[in-house]
């Protein structure tokens, strides 16, 4: 195509941009305007749309969506942009702590990017990981990954894909999943965890009762009687929580087979010896991974642990700056990355990380409970079809009340889940629904031994 303009009347720097403007658009009194012939503007009007580019577009608005329509508060970031009707959203759930969350997106983040490039994704998530100068923590981290989500959305419907096609395609047709089996009794886990069996699903993660067995002993804690701690404060008998699980793997073995993958939650609940042996113990059961068996602060124990038994590990869930996985991923000291996605700042550092695991042969295992929002758990998804290192993920599950605020959630069948194959992550939200479920700031995870001393987590 040969240009209208020679050296004498070349355009200004005003009328460039109007040109590039009008050809970005793919306006046709732009094309006709510009272009000597019809035959040139037939040819400029039949290039493929890829090859045209984008017009730039910017974000105009962020806010925090706060609801509870399930019980546990969960909290969505609403990007908007200056593009009419063109919007994403991410989750910033931390159940805990929500309303300091809503603070941080409301409060601090509209400042750092109204007016920024929402395809800069890069960028925009460097610049607010240090605008506070002290990096992480849960709070600031969840704002950012709501952020990350919706940009990521956004930039799906931009390019009219789901968001796994932009990470690279589908590497598997759907997502395996696990989902939890409990009861008070080895028997009563190994009914329900047939159940779950004669469902489709081929994982199941077995618990007696919560936790470290909280709530499956029927005894009054000394701490309780001496009047000491919260009401609703937790027992934990560790003794009697360590003996029980070899014997749960044991029974469910024998009801559900050997076909059934076993999963199991120390929850970090345990001395780091005593975790030791209790997984030496379970390994003739064939777990598919224990998953925290230390706290972070015991990271050095993973080592013994290493050379004591070959049981698959998963680990990471309270883990918050994406370093944290570095060493220990090249060290080979666990098996299964087992982050909170938007813990660690959403898509953008979980695809670094997952792509990190791809070297050292350590896969995926995305937390998902049912503190995450629709959107974070269409996040995991897409991610989960487009890394190679997909090892598995915990299943969804939503109310009727969920749903009418969230349409298009992630979906379950026969232990697979899948995402709505429309263009970015695929979720919506009702906001006047949502508005109809306010947030609580009750939270209680305080559980104690019998003379009131805090177990950890």
């Amino acid at each position: 195509m040969h240009s209208t303009f020679t050296s004498s009347d070349e355009p200004t720097g005003s009328s460039r941009r109007d040109i590039l403007k009008k050809l970005s658009l793919g306006s046709a009194a732009g094309i006709l305007g510009l272009l000597n012939t019809p035959a040139e503007a037939r040819e400029h009007a039949t290039t493929p749309a890829y090859a045209k580019g984008m017009a730039p577009v910017k974000i105009k608005n962020i806010k925090a969506i706060a609801t509870a329509p399930q019980g546990s508060n969960l909290i969505v970031v609403k990007v908007e942009t200056t593009e009419p009707g063109l919007y994403g959203l991410g989750c910033a759930t931390f159940t805990q702590r929500a309303a300091a969350v809503v603070t941080a997106i409301n409060s601090y983040l509209p400042d750092l990017v109204i007016g920024k490039d929402v395809d800069n994704i890069e960028d925009i998530w460097q610049s607010v990981y240090v605008s506070s100068y002290w990096r992480n923590g849960p709070v600031l981290n969840n704002a950012l990954s709501g952020l990350d989500e919706a940009l990521w959305d956004i930039k799906g419907k931009r390019a009219n894909m789901p968001v796994y096609q932009l990470l690279g395609g589908k590497a598997r047709f759907a997502i395996p999943c696990y989902t939890h089996a409990g009861g008070k009794t080895p028997e009563e886990v190994a009914e329900s965890a047939q159940s779950i069996i004669d469902r489709g699903f081929k994982y199941v993660r077995i618990q007696q009762g919560g936790y470290g067995a909280v709530g499956s002993i029927n005894q009054q804690p000394d701490f309780k009687t001496a009047g000491f701690g919260g009401e609703t404060d937790n027992y934990m008998n560790e003794r009697v929580y360590l003996k029980s699980v070899p014997k749960m793997f044991d029974v469910v073995r024998k009801r559900c087979g050997d076909e059934v993958e076993l999963l199991h939650d120390i929850h970090e609940r345990v001395q780091p010896m005593d975790a030791i042996n209790l997984i030496k113990q379970v390994e003739q059961y064939q777990p598919f991974f224990i998953e925290d068996p230390f706290s972070p602060e015991n990271m050095s124990w993973f080592r013994q642990l290493r050379q004591t038994t070959t049981v698959p590990i998963a680990m990471g869930e309270l883990f918050n700056n994406i370093n944290e996985f570095k060493e220990p991923m090249v060290q080979h000291l666990f098996d299964y990355i087992r982050c909170h996605v938007s813990q660690i700042g959403g898509i953008t550092p979980a695809m670094k990380i997952a792509r990190l695991g791809e070297w050292f042969n350590v896969r995926t295992a995305w937390h998902g409970p049912g503190d995450v929002s629709p959107v974070g758990h269409a996040a995991h998804a897409h991610i989960d079809l487009a890394v190679w290192n997909f090892g598995i993920q915990e299943a969804v599950s939503f109310s009727d009340k969920m749903m009418a605020v969230f349409s298009g959630c992630p979906t379950m069948n026969k232990g697979y889940m899948s995402v709505n194959e429309v263009p970015g992550l695929g979720v919506d939200i009702n906001e006047k629904e949502a508005a109809k479920y306010p947030i609580t700031t009750k939270s209680n995870w305080q559980v104690r031994k019998d003379d009131g001393t805090i177990i950890r987590p």
